[in-house]
């Protein structure tokens, strides 16, 4: 959060899940969305463009005149879009179903590519789709992808780099080569084993894998072996983000979607 806000946060303290979307971009391609399970900075998504975060469920005030008030959270899905979404269906899906759909939605890179003039300017929209098996299939894929972003899934822990270190873990550089598919930290620490498109892979406006590691050289940090273990779990992140962007588009004829 740039400042305080309180209208948003008991949304955001307690058990929830967000998509941070900007609104505008100058970025020349699209990939402004990104999923958070806790309060976010405002430049989370972007560089120079605040990002907007928008909760699956909306949590009540729980204190008024009387003391606390337990009330159950709501889903953060408008009733029209509902009511289109069972037009569709034939059915209202779980919001964890619709939020996973969307998140797939917004990975696709056609989608990315059709509507880059638009996704620019504005929010983007939701295409939804009458065929069931289609929705199933990228709400699947949805969630796949919100587990590897939260770093919750599996896969994280089948690690694919090494880490050569001669016990000196200071972030002085960042240096990727791209013949030897190293990353160094410093002139005898390194990764290895990050291919060269999973490293300039960019969510948003930041080049992950050279952002992470740069924000740790400002501050002058010895990276811990917690440090070098989330490092490795990203670049695996990274890697089947972009072998699922592969999975959805396989799933999607084209667009715009039926």
């Amino acid at each position: 959060m740039d400042y305080p806000r309180t209208i948003f946060q008991q949304h955001g303290i307690q058990e929830n899940i967000f998509i941070n979307i900007c609104r505008q971009t100058k970025a020349d391609h699209w990939g402004h969305a990104l999923v958070a399970n806790t309060p976010t900075p405002a430049l989370y998504v972007e560089l120079k463009d605040g990002s907007n975060a928008f909760p699956l469920y909306l949590y009540p005030d729980t204190t008024n005149q009387q003391g606390n008030l337990f009330v159950e959270k709501t889903s953060n899905i408008s009733s029209d879009f509902l009511s289109t979404i069972k037009e569709k269906l034939g059915y209202i899906p779980t919001p964890e179903a619709i939020f996973y759909y969307i998140y797939a939605i917004f990975h696709s890179p056609t989608y990315r590519q059709r509507y880059a003039e638009f996704l620019k300017i504005d929010f983007p929209r939701v295409p939804l789709t009458s065929n069931n098996q289609l929705f199933k299939n990228l709400s699947e894929k949805g969630q796949e992808l919100v587990q590897l972003h939260l770093m919750k899934s599996k896969k994280l822990n089948k690690l694919i780099t090494k880490v050569v270190s001669n016990g000196d873990n200071t972030v002085t550089e960042v240096t990727y080569k791209s013949d030897t598919q190293c990353v160094y930290i410093n002139k005898n620490c390194y990764f290895e084993g990050i291919e060269p498109q999973v490293w300039e892979f960019k969510i948003g406006g930041y080049q992950v894998l050279d952002k992470w590691l740069k924000d740790r050289k400002k501050a002058k940090r010895t990276l811990s072996f917690d440090d070098v273990l989330h490092y490795q779990k990203i670049v695996v992140a990274l890697k089947e983000t972009m072998q699922l962007m592969r999975e959805i588009e396989q799933f999607i004829p084209s667009f715009p979607i039926e």
